[in-house]
């Protein structure tokens, strides 16, 4: 069972099998008549990390499902990162974690059980960090390894951040660095230094749980995580949303330091130019290095923040005091003819 690579039998790896953004749109699409409940907060119509209930006492349900095919080999690790991903949306929305549900794919006449039951070990693990139960969940006989969770969670109505209530002048920050993607290629196509594989992996293990403590500062006006469709994809989707455009400078923005390593041989993920075909129209004075970063899919990324101008070195103290030093890569402007500009 050591010899299993769980990358091997999948097409797809991580959030980079998500379906691209101008698909998702067409597939989204409906022409029924749109039904009207008054107590969703946040439905799928803002492209939002996570749906929201209005409980009707100060309280919402915060509700997501995530999954997705082995982004590493070792399936304890596998489950782990699908878990930290799945979770990361209920923190995306301000809110905290109360359970989560298995969703298994699995091969069977491919790889032993006892290789899936890894993966649910793994989950577990990082249930217990998140200080939740895995409480069940569905499995079902898959050409392809499938795990993920559908997460509940709980916040209070004025801790809820979305992705489309973003303010003009806002500054933007990044708490995990790009280059998840490039990286997770690099491995499959065999020429990842082991190093390079570890800080991804490790950050990719990182649960957002900062979210939670950043649902209850008030000068945060938007947040949602970073994930398949890529920093720009994700920008893309606070800017439309907020009817606004951004400034980034590319160079203050959070990425892996050795990422032009692997960009030299080529490791970029199908999703990067998937993302790039559905919103590059969106972006203004890209060069392909900066398109290949920043459409990167990340696969358990970090928050991204909109934080009220005037409160930036509270902000910057709350995070270093939280161990994130963080930096402001852009702000937020205007609307105008494109929904990011990069500098």
């Amino acid at each position: 069972m050591n010899d299993i690579k769980l990358t091997q039998f999948s097409h797809g790896a991580g959030c980079g099998c998500k379906i691209s953004p101008a698909i998702l749109d067409a597939m989204l699409h409906s022409d029924l008549p749109k039904a009207k409940f008054p107590s969703l907060l946040v439905g799928n119509e803002s492209k939002d990390d996570a749906a929201v209930f209005d409980l009707g006492d100060g309280t919402c349900i915060v509700s997501t499902t995530d999954f997705f095919m082995p982004i590493v080999d070792d399936a304890f690790t596998f489950g782990s990162i699908a878990s930290v991903n799945a979770i990361s949306d209920i923190y995306a929305m301000g809110g905290e974690p109360l359970m989560a549900i298995a969703i298994l794919g699995w091969p069977i006449n491919k790889i032993p059980a006892t290789v899936a039951k890894d993966v649910l070990e793994g989950s577990r693990k990082i249930c217990a960090e998140a200080g939740i139960p895995l409480a069940g969940g569905h499995s079902i006989d898959c050409p392809e390894p499938v795990f993920g969770l559908a997460v509940t969670g709980k916040l209070k109505k004025e801790h809820l951040k979305r992705n489309d209530t973003a303010t003009e002048g806002s500054l933007l920050y990044l708490t995990k660095p790009l280059g998840v993607g490039i990286v997770t290629t690099a491995q499959k196509k065999g020429i990842v230094k082991e190093p390079h594989l570890k800080m991804a992996i490790d950050s990719m293990l990182t649960l957002n749980k900062l979210g939670a403590d950043f649902g209850k500062l008030p000068y945060i006006n938007a947040m949602t995580d970073v994930t398949g469709f890529g920093l720009l994809g994700h920008l893309t989707e606070v800017c439309e949303g907020s009817n606004l455009s951004a400034e980034i400078d590319f160079e203050k923005v959070p990425r892996f330091d050795f990422l032009n390593e692997y960009l030299q041989q080529k490791s970029t993920p199908g999703g990067t130019q998937r993302n790039w075909d559905s919103y590059g129209n969106k972006i203004s004075a890209a060069i392909e290095t900066q398109r290949m970063i920043l459409a990167d899919p990340q696969t358990s990324g970090g928050l991204l923040v909109c934080v009220d101008a005037d409160h930036q070195t509270e902000f910057e103290l709350l995070a270093k005091n939280k161990g994130l030093h963080l930096t402001s890569f852009g702000q937020l402007t205007k609307k105008t003819d494109k929904a990011v500009i990069v500098k």
